[in-house]
């Protein structure tokens, strides 16, 4: 699995069945034990495939190597923002939650713009900003004020995942896709273990409750963060956070099928909005034109 384009589509139909996953466990679960449930069993598995493939001994010095960094990605990329994600989608649609993540590219461009020089935009791609945060405020904006906090947790979550990203692109480029993504989780593990077993229900976990816990762990952060840190070093964080493209319609039709979740047209209206300003902020429109026209200037000749 090699190429990028692969990569970024499985990524999509995993994460956008996180969302429906979360919002099931939500049921019976506090955020911080959903999170400390999640990351364990990702960590888990990560350990044992960084054993069997690695080693030991140099997975421990690939995480003694980076380790300052793989803290900081740990925590702003998967702790701080799993545990927003959760906490916002018992108040709000899993797959409203959805459409904001979308504008992670946005977030991206807005934070690479003021600090990092290597993936700055400009031109076009600002109007893309403006846009896609058009799009974020009209949806934000159309909660009721019961939701509405809960609406920028997840706003807050995107900007998490925009800065996360550009760290791990710029500082953990040379540090193998497992150990990222095993540093990640584990640390993240240990952050979330103290509130976690604190606020866990002392009765029996249902069994959906279980299932949408380990399938969380096991494909939507282990496997997804294998293929995401990969895909980081293979095509770049710009190019990674396209996923971003594909997740919102995937889970909201995901919500709309097993959740029977519905959406009015402000939801449509901003993740249209989102998608054109991630386009735009991206080059994504850019590259498409240049393309075809190149394209039907060889059919012409």
């Amino acid at each position: 699995m090699r190429r990028p384009s692969v990569i970024l589509a499985l990524l999509a139909l995993i994460w956008g069945a996180s969302f429906m996953l979360i919002k099931i466990a939500d049921r019976q679960l506090a955020p911080s034990t959903l999170v400390l449930g999640r990351l364990g069993s990702a960590t888990l598995l990560l350990a044992a495939i960084a054993v069997v493939t690695l080693g030991g001994r140099e997975t421990l010095r690939e995480i003694r190597d980076a380790w300052g960094w793989l803290v900081v990605v740990a925590l702003v990329n998967t702790a701080v923002p799993f545990w927003l994600l959760s906490w916002g989608e018992t108040r709000i649609d899993s797959g409203l939650a959805s459409i904001i993540q979308g504008a992670v590219p946005i977030f991206n461009a807005l934070v690479a713009f003021g600090f990092f020089r290597e993936a700055r935009v400009g031109g076009v791609r600002l109007l893309g900003l403006g846009i896609g945060f058009v799009g974020v405020a009209l949806l934000v904006g159309a909660q009721p004020e019961g939701k509405l906090i809960a609406a920028l947790a997840v706003v807050a979550m995107a900007l998490c995942y925009a800065i996360g990203t550009l760290l791990a692109g710029r500082h953990l480029r040379s540090t193998p896709p497992l150990v990222v993504a095993l540093a990640s989780t584990g640390v993240s593990t240990l952050f979330a273990l103290p509130v976690g077993v604190v606020q866990a229900p002392s009765g029996m976990w249902r069994g959906e409750t279980i299932m949408a816990i380990l399938v969380l762990g096991f494909v939507g952060t282990a496997i997804a963060y294998l293929l995401f840190f990969a895909l980081i070093q293979r095509a770049g964080a710009n190019y990674a956070t396209l996923v971003t493209y594909l997740v919102p319609p995937i889970a909201l039709a995901y919500g709309a099928i097993f959740l029977d979740e519905s959406f009015g047209p402000a939801a449509f209206a901003a993740l249209a909005l989102v998608l054109v300003g991630v386009a735009l902020a991206t080059g994504s429109v850019r590259l498409a034109s240049l393309r075809a026209g190149r394209a039907e200037a060889r059919e012409a000749a």
